[in-house]
């Protein structure tokens, strides 16, 4: 048996293949790597529940090279004073004629957590575990199930039917600020607030702003509306003096408004200028124009709403 010294963590994920792209590029920001089995391993910590298409996140605690070598430390697991419950994560590598059926999944499980410390407890356990088969090796750990917490803000006070989906939104601000700690952003034209909410929701340090005083309104209620606190005003983005490490833009102006490339490129000649990062989203190709003002594309993704597709542009 060998125990992993520094501490790693295994994610695992479930998404469509309309929202593959958009998932792909929020791990890719996450973890600087993505993969096609919805199964990742990682040194980097991530709460499972910021992201809309994790599973959950299992915290290693033992690995080998045979299950049998998780069962010989079951032993070692859990507590006398705490009940527990141990899983088998059905999404792993082991698919096709190497899947581990049902039964066989049963008998891990059991194994596991019959020899563990404390009591086995299959409806309420005060501590979840999981078992997998992940890149040759079988890893054990602490389990944390996601919460969909974006699933809740779908209804707002406030609403556009323009805006970006809850799902989406909270990619995005994921992808702009995959890891908050020390990073200020700012949405500048933040509309209604759709992702200032998941981004606030996240303790993400960001602030609102935009032009038209009546969606700033908006905003600002519907931030409050989820328990929130979030600083929202009215200013247009030429007026913006401070500096941001990043900028979120949702530029969906062509199709529903008659804004001039003129007007786009003042939004983002002044985004380059208040931020070192720049997420973009758009429902038009603009490299050309993002090339124009300086900004340079170092990732992106499409995601599909209805009739039309935007895509999402990471930029330095």
């Amino acid at each position: 048996m060998n125990n992993s010294r520094q501490p790693a963590f295994i994610y695992t994920y479930a998404y469509n293949e309309a929202e593959r792209s958009l998932c792909h590029l929020e791990m890719r920001s996450f973890f600087d790597k993505d993969t096609e089995t919805k199964i990742l391993k990682s040194f980097i910590k991530i709460d499972p529940s910021r992201s809309p298409f994790m599973k959950g996140r299992l915290e290693v605690l033992a690995e080998g090279d045979k299950v049998e070598e998780i069962i010989s430390q079951a032993p070692n697991f859990g507590s006398e004073k705490e009940t527990n419950k141990v899983i088998f994560l059905k999404i792993n590598d082991r698919q096709g004629k190497d899947k581990v059926e049902n039964a066989e999944r049963l008998r891990i499980e059991r194994a596991i957590g019959s020899d563990m410390q404390g009591n086995f407890d299959l409806q309420n356990p005060d501590q979840l575990f999981a078992v997998v088969p992940f890149e040759g090796r079988w890893y054990f750990g602490l389990y944390t199930k996601s919460e969909p917490i974006w699933f809740n803000h779908m209804k707002k006070p406030r609403e556009y039917s323009t805006a970006l989906s809850t799902r989406v939104a909270r990619a995005v601000a994921n992808i702009a600020v995959p890891h908050p700690k020390g990073i200020q952003a700012i949405d500048p034209c933040c509309g209604i607030g759709t992702v200032l909410v998941e981004a606030l929701s996240m303790g993400i340090d960001i602030v609102g702003r935009d032009i038209n005083p009546l969606v700033c309104e908006g905003s600002r209620e519907n931030i409050a509306y989820f328990g929130l606190t979030g600083d929202v005003r009215k200013s247009a983005i030429e007026d913006i003096e401070e500096m941001y490490d990043v900028a979120i833009i949702d530029l969906p102006y062509n199709l529903y408004t008659n804004a001039s490339w003129e007007d786009q490129f003042t939004i983002l000649k002044h985004a380059r200028r208040i931020a070192k990062k720049v997420v973009i989203v758009t429902i038009e190709s603009m490299d050309d124009r993002l090339n124009t003002v300086g900004l340079h594309i170092t990732d992106r993704c499409i995601t599909k709403k209805q009739q039309f597709t935007r895509e999402i542009v990471v930029c330095q």
